[in-house]
């Protein structure tokens, strides 16, 4: 075996768990004590005793439930192992990709031999818990230091972002979502149906999966049909296609160089090859971004790795594409020219499977190494594609698997691109003609038209961004559905009041003030 081969990294032990599931309560459980659970089955998985003690590397993807400072330690203790190199994630659900990317990376440079990957989040206990008055810490939870995590500025909102009250993710994606389906001529109806139809198909694969925390296969109907338990959201997503953050899971994979799975007797069967990927990232401040309509972050972290992998989107038999929200897989559906039917999904999407927050990936390496080991001798080597989506469509990566090792071993990089664009300047108190360049509606609990988010161009081509209340929601949402057209492109009067926008929509000429 060359000096090359032997460090080639491979998959060799995957696990992940569920505690519960949707609908059904279980006993609350500590993310550090659910991810052991994970990382004894991905070591049982390898099918050898032997590789536990050479472990020298663990890290930790974020967890949002409870703050840990060092899980990798206390996962290393458990284990008996010093694991010399631990390092735990920001939040942001690009981390499992690029973790593995830099195993891969750590594995091929000859300062890795073993290395767990893990991660795992119980918000679905943490909820219980505070819904009963119970503070975690007092059933033993560990308090080093405990209670929920800090958040950097950047997963808080620009300054620009806060001042538009554009923030949540909810409202965020759908002006995405919006952006592209007027890209494409797509209507709103057909948008949604496209949707629905997408996380139809995504359900069933859910359904199928035994860690899944909704594993109930849907109809297109019944998840973009508002009623008393799918409201509306947005005007592009009800609830049935918005993440589901409340779950119980964790996810572990082990990976080691080829040579140490050899020598500690790892089944051929067990091996899948880590080949690498690529990563981008896109400025944090979502309104100084050059366009809505796609991703160049995914877009450049795809192109990336599949052209240091010299293959193309046709030649992968597995993808996995993040999904807490409709527009995220359709655009990755875009960059890898797949068929507007297909399903890039092999765990069935934050919505059915679940939504472990920043970990979420990790669970689709899983699988796709599962499905990976039951594709091999059907010819050509099986390739899978994992990608990970962080912030707001700001942080993206991807990585590749294989039965077969590359012709150049690992092809990876884990330092992501960061891409640098003239930033779009967003003007302030605003009084003028602008074109919706996106838009959206939010809906209040009662399910009426509760608030509109608008990001419009002046004949300048500078950027007003803000919100209205729930009349000009209405007015918007009416413009939609009245005539089944995007609002995208629409002439408006704006007055800007420090984000808070006083609305004419030229339409109907009425002039309706927050």
């Amino acid at each position: 075996m060359s000096h090359a081969t032997e460090r080639i990294p491979v998959v060799v032990g995957v696990g992940d768990v569920v505690s519960g599931s949707a609908g059904t309560s279980a006993d609350p459980v500590e993310p550090l004590d659910l991810v052991l659970r994970a990382v004894e089955a991905a070591i049982a998985d390898t099918g050898v005793s032997t590789l536990t003690a050479h472990i020298d590397a663990i890290h930790a993807v974020r967890t949002t439930s409870w703050n840990y400072e060092d899980l990798p330690a206390l996962v290393a203790d458990r284990l008996g192992v010093e694991a010399s190199r631990r390092s735990t994630s920001s939040i942001g659900g690009h981390h499992p990709a690029r973790l593995m990317d830099q195993v891969g990376h750590d594995i091929a440079e000859g300062l890795t031999t073993a290395a767990l990957v893990i991660g795992s989040e119980t918000q679905a206990s943490v909820r219980a818990l505070t819904k009963s008055g119970t503070n975690p810490a007092d059933i033993g939870w560990r308090t080093a230091p405990g209670g929920p995590p800090t958040f950097s500025p950047d997963d808080l909102g620009s300054a620009e972002m806060q001042r538009a009250a554009i923030l949540a993710p909810v409202q965020i994606y759908p002006l995405f979502d919006t952006a592209r389906a007027h890209r494409l001529g797509v209507r709103p109806t057909e948008s949604l149906r496209a949707s629905a139809e997408l996380y139809s198909r995504f359900s069933s694969v859910a359904a199928q999966h035994p860690v899944a925390w909704s594993p109930v296969e849907r109809t297109p109907d019944s998840i973009s049909t508002v009623d008393s338990t799918n409201r509306a959201v947005s005007d592009c997503y009800p609830l049935a296609m918005n993440a589901m953050p409340f779950v119980d899971q964790a996810a572990a994979v082990l990976v080691c160089s080829l040579a140490a799975a050899r020598d500690a007797g790892v089944p051929d069967d067990r091996i899948v090859y880590l080949w690498g990927g690529a990563g981008a990232s896109d400025t944090p401040d979502l309104l100084a971004r050059s366009t809505f309509d796609h991703s160049p972050a995914l877009r450049e972290a795809v192109r990336t790795t599949l052209s240091a992998a010299g293959v193309t989107g046709a030649d992968l038999t597995v993808v996995d594409a993040y999904s807490c929200f409709p527009v995220v897989p359709m655009l990755l559906i875009d960059e890898l020219g797949l068929s507007p039917d297909s399903t890039p999904t092999v765990l069935g999407g934050h919505s059915f499977f679940g939504g472990p927050l920043s970990s979420y990936s990790l669970h689709a390496v899983a699988e796709s190494t599962r499905l990976l080991r039951t594709a091999r001798g059907s010819g050509s080597p099986a390739v899978a594609m994992v990608h990970a989506n962080g912030g707001y469509l700001t942080h993206q990566h991807t990585i590749l698997l294989s039965t077969a090792a590359h012709e150049d071993g690992y092809i990876g990089n884990p330092d992501a691109v960061a891409l640098s664009t003239d930033p779009v300047s967003v003007v302030h108190g605003y009084d003028g003609s602008a074109v919706i360049e996106t838009a959206t509606v939010m809906f209040g609990r009662d399910g009426a038209p509760d608030q509109a988010l608008i990001v419009a161009r002046t004949p300048a081509g500078e950027r007003v961004a803000g919100h209205a209340g729930a009349d000009v929601a209405a007015a918007l949402h009416a413009a939609t559905t009245e005539s089944d057209t995007s609002v995208v492109g629409l002439e408006i009067d704006v007055i800007d009041h420090d984000g808070t926008l006083t609305v004419t929509m030229n339409r109907t000429d009425k002039d309706v003030p927050l």
